[in-house]
């Protein structure tokens, strides 16, 4: 048993676990980025499927190495594209559709592109797995800024907003919210609270990070919250 394992390891023990902590930790970074964006499939999920992708890639070549032979080979290179298939499904699961518009499809990339760091990392190819991991960050803060200064360059945002019923405050929220640079796009009117508040979910387009709006609405007087529910770009 102990003679099988060494012979699995080949040697590389430290190597092996050393890159799946490598695919663990840049997969936990795009994670980060997706949950501090208020997005779906967060560190966990993208730290599995890194993690998971580097294991599949460590154990096509080492989990073997006790069958093989003078007549006996394999391809891993193989497991790459059962990854890419299989991770297809997972992918396919976070984009959704809603009033002819498409969301998720960035976070389903960003899933996609995590297991191909893991796969990376997982056949040692650590310098192509980082820099990646670098990309992604300037894709999606360096492009993203680029893509509001094109025409058509909109963010979409969602935003739930809570403030005291019967002081009028409506028309100061919108007029707050067109000063911003937002329009909205749709209104809904919360059924889930007191008779004391009002609750609105609003659907809004601009040009501009909503951080300032939320702050100005969440500043004034009477009004009680203010969360963004998504954000997403039209690109």
């Amino acid at each position: 048993m102990v003679h099988l394992a060494t012979d699995t390891f080949a040697g590389r023990g430290t190597e092996q676990i050393a890159l799946l902590l490598l695919a663990f930790v840049l997969s936990t970074l795009i994670g980060l980025e997706r949950r501090l964006r208020g997005r779906t499939a967060g560190p966990r999920t993208q730290a599995i499927v890194g993690t998971a992708s580097a294991l599949f890639v460590l154990v096509s070549k080492y989990g073997f190495s006790d069958v093989i032979g003078d007549h006996v080979s394999f391809d891993p290179s193989r497991v790459a594209a059962g990854i890419v298939s299989g991770i297809s499904f997972l992918g396919a699961g976070l984009i959704l559709t809603r009033r002819n518009t498409v969301l998720g499809l960035t976070t389903a990339a960003s899933v996609w592109e995590t297991a191909a760091i893991g796969t990376a990392a997982g056949a040692g190819l650590w310098l192509l797995a980082l820099t990646v991991t670098v990309l992604h960050f300037v894709i999606t803060y360096g492009l993203r800024a680029l893509s509001r200064m094109l025409p058509g360059g909109d963010t979409r945002v969602q935003i739930s907003v809570v403030y005291d019923d019967g002081r009028g405050l409506l028309r100061g929220i919108l007029t707050a919210i067109t000063d911003h640079g937002w329009s909205v796009q749709e209104a809904g009117q919360r059924t889930d609270l007191d008779d004391d508040r009002t609750g609105l979910h609003l659907g809004l387009t601009g040009r501009h990070s909503p951080d300032d709006l939320v702050a100005s609405l969440s500043g004034m007087p009477g009004v009680q919250s203010v969360r963004v529910l998504t954000e997403e770009d039209d690109d």
